[in-house]
Parts: C-alpha cells; sequence; structure tokens
C-alpha cells in the first residue's frame, strides 16, 4: 500500500527569509501553508540610488508618453514609481518579469499588458516577446548593483532601450540571534531568492552546517549562491516564492526524517 503523502511535509521546519517587507511576508504565509516556521530576518534593504537625475528624467519622460513599454523586473521598481507617484500613460504598455514585480505592479494600481506565460523569466520574456512589439522606445528600471538580468536582449526584438538605475540594494546586519540559530542547526533551510542575498548569507552567517538546506529560486540564483560559496539543495523550476517553497516542501516530502 502506497504511504500518504503528508498534507504538511514542512512541519517541524524553522525556515529563514532573509528578505523582508511584502515579499517576506508572503513566503512567510506560504511556508506556514505547509506547516514551516517562518524566522523572517532581512538581511538587504533598498535605497534610491546616490544620483536620481537619471532616473528623474526618465520618469519625466515616461509620463509624457516618450517611450513605447515600460519594462519592470523588481517589485522595489515598482515601489519607486508607486512614492513618486507616476502615472504610466495609455500608449506606453508594460511588461514585467516575475510574479512578485506583476502583484507589486496590480496592487500599486498598474496595469500589466505582457507576462511570459510558459517561462516567467527574462530568457521566457525574450523569447515569447510579441512579433506586433518587436521596435519602439522601451524603459527599464534597475537595480544599480545587479546588472540589467538578461533583459539586454531587448534590443534583439528591436527596442531602443534606456536602462536606468531605480533604486540600490544595500546588505543589512541580521540580529545575533539568528546567527546563533543558523549556526547551531536549528534552522532547518534558507531561501536564496537572488545573488546578492546569497552573498550575504555567506558574508554574514559563514560556513552553515551540512544539515541546513539551502534552497534558490531559479537556475540563475543557483549559480550565483554556488559562486557565493553555498552548497546548493533545492532549486525551484520558476522564478516565484511559491514555487520555491513548494520545491522545498517537495524535499521535504523525499526525506521525512530530516523535517524534524
Amino acid at each position: 500500500m502506497t504511504p500518504l503523502r503528508p498534507a504538511k511535509p514542512l512541519t517541524g521546519w524553522r525556515v529563514l527569509v532573509p528578505r523582508g517587507g511584502a515579499y517576506g511576508e508572503n513566503v512567510a504565509a506560504t511556508l506556514r501553508s505547509f506547516g514551516a516556521t517562518a524566522v523572517v530576518a532581512p538581511m538587504i534593504n533598498f535605497s534610491m540610488p546616490e544620483d536620481t537625475a537619471p532616473l528623474d528624467t526618465a520618469l519625466e519622460r515616461l509620463e509624457a508618453g516618450f517611450y513605447d513599454w515600460l519594462v519592470v523586473s523588481s517589485a522595489t521598481s515598482v515601489d519607486v514609481l508607486n512614492q513618486r507617484g507616476v502615472q504610466v500613460p495609455a500608449r506606453t504598455s508594460i511588461a514585467c518579469v516575475g510574479e512578485t514585480a506583476r502583484a507589486a505592479l496590480t496592487l500599486a494600481g498598474y496595469e500589466v499588458d505582457f507576462v511570459p506565460s510558459l517561462d516567467n523569466s527574462p530568457r521566457g520574456l525574450l523569447r515569447e516577446w510579441p512579433e506586433d512589439a518587436r521596435g519602439g522606445t522601451a524603459l527599464v528600471p534597475l537595480a544599480g548593483d545587479i546588472g540589467s538580468h538578461g533583459l539586454e536582449g531587448l534590443s534583439d526584438v528591436g527596442l531602443d532601450v534606456d536602462f536606468v538605475v531605480s533604486h540600490r540594494v544595500i546588505g543589512i546586519p541580521v540580529a545575533d540571534r539568528v546567527k546563533a540559530d543558523v549556526a547551531s542547526g536549528r534552522i532547518s533551510a534558507i531561501l536564496i531568492s537572488s545573488g546578492i542575498v546569497a552573498r550575504e548569507v555567506t558574508e554574514q552567517l559563514g560556513v552553515l552546517p551540512e544539515t541546513t538546506v539551502v534552497a534558490c529560486i531559479g537556475p540563475r540564483t543557483a549559480f550565483d549562491a554556488r559562486a557565493a560559496g553555498l552548497t546548493v539543495d533545492v532549486i525551484s523550476d520558476d522564478r516565484t516564492a511559491e514555487t520555491l517553497v513548494e520545491a522545498l516542501a517537495e524535499y521535504a516530502r523525499e526525506r521525512p526524517a530530516e523535517a524534524q
């Protein structure tokens, strides 16, 4: 007789979420739905670029209707647009990468016109880009210290692209009690959502116990995590918080003894 699969396979797991804000709250809620105890301890934060003049100019051009497309890959870029009260004109279409960015746009009242359906990643965005939209101008706001995330390929679909730094990502110290919990092995798993999070985990937490499971959101983040010195145990297929937690839950189902 086939054994029943546990309804909440992460029961007994304490999972570190090194991101705060709405993202951290959403991940924590998803973890709890699988039975885990979520330990939300932000290790990165965001600030405005040191020189805001290029951003000011780009946003003015956006509101004036200069751009055919606004391409968003970060929920934090949406926060910048929202805080500035940016009104995207009707003639400008909005594309986004990632469910987090899409949710942030919708919550802020922006209507998303295109999101890749098969592969919600920069690669998928380029592969599925509409044939009737291969031309025109595009504005792409990005974090200043992360790079273009592969979106430079937008020029290959015929777009004249302006990249602008909308924010900077900075590391913030994690609480000593969290460091102690990780060092002692009380943290069962750590969720890695970006390369910069991986670097902060390595720099702030040092060598992880062998029992600590490292789960990465997508292959690219897994590559960055390994480059930062982490041993990766779990990789989600899609770059969404939900699929990351689901991948960790599946890992736990296959190793029930490690869930305690």
